[in-house]
């Protein structure tokens, strides 16, 4: 196999996807993808090599999701989410993906998920029914209950934003600040709504989930290589179950909090 810097774009796109698939992506499922485009080395192509590379390793039957939260631009300082033009703020790749031709994306002002493929609608739609960033109704929550998978390309282990819609099922004390935000959105069809939503707030904490590996069985937590990064394929619904339990055993378990 030639060098990250000898490959052209369909090198990198074929050698993603089998690399993928052996770390244990699915063909046919549905993924929820964290990324870090510097961490994969050199790709001819960039970001958009990356998303070619995500969507044969699931085929035309399965679904790309990327987080597309916007909390760095949208907030208590500016209540206005436009579910079209609002950008995101985590990333290269899930910041191409959102703008690339096609791509759906979910209405909730601070954490949205863009998303590809036969489940994106199914999976996207409904969340401006949430009163919290990551409720019953997010792309998160969906994704655990059917059989998706959270793939974490080159960033380890922490920024995995799942993890939120799972603390709102258990409440933990650190979560939430008291008085909700009355948003007002903008639909993609351009009509406007208001959205009264949570935040969450995470004051003197630093988040650990990363304490995933210490809760999850090897079929449910598998580590491979992607070019020169390291992935992490979680099985969502195995996530759910035990990350519950955790922090119901104890709230504090997935932060540290700060001196």
């Amino acid at each position: 196999m030639a060098t990250n810097g000898a490959m052209n774009e369909q090198d990198v796109i074929r050698q993603m996807a089998s690399q993928l698939k052996l770390a244990g992506v699915r063909a046919g499922g549905a993924i929820l993808v964290h990324s870090s485009l510097k961490s994969l080395g050199q790709v001819p192509g960039g970001p958009e090599s990356v998303v070619r590379g995500l969507l044969e390793a699931v085929g035309v039957e399965g679904t790309v999701l990327m987080p597309a939260l916007s909390y760095a631009s949208v907030g208590a300082f500016r209540p206005y989410f436009d579910v079209r033009h609002s950008p995101s703020c985590v990333g290269t790749i899930p910041e191409h993906f959102r703008r690339r031709a096609g791509t759906l994306r979910s209405v909730c002002p601070t954490h949205s998920v863009s998303g590809v493929g036969p489940r994106a609608e199914e999976l996207l739609g409904g969340q401006q029914a949430d009163v919290t960033p990551c409720g019953e109704h997010s792309p998160f929550r969906k994704l655990m209950h059917s059989g998706g998978q959270v793939v974490m390309l080159g960033c380890g282990l922490r920024p995995n934003t799942s993890m939120h819609s799972i603390e709102e099922i258990v409440g933990p004390p650190y979560l939430f600040k008291p008085e909700p935000i009355h948003y007002q959105v903008i639909l993609a069809d351009g009509r406007e709504i208001t959205m009264p939503l949570k935040a969450h707030d995470f004051v003197n904490t630093t988040q650990r989930y990363d304490r995933l590996e210490e809760v999850l069985g090897p079929g449910e937590l598998r580590r491979g290589k992607v070019l020169a990064a390291e992935v992490w394929v979680i099985e969502a619904a195995a996530m759910l179950d035990k990350a519950v339990a955790a922090l119901r055993k104890n709230p504090l378990f997935f932060v540290d909090r700060k001196v």
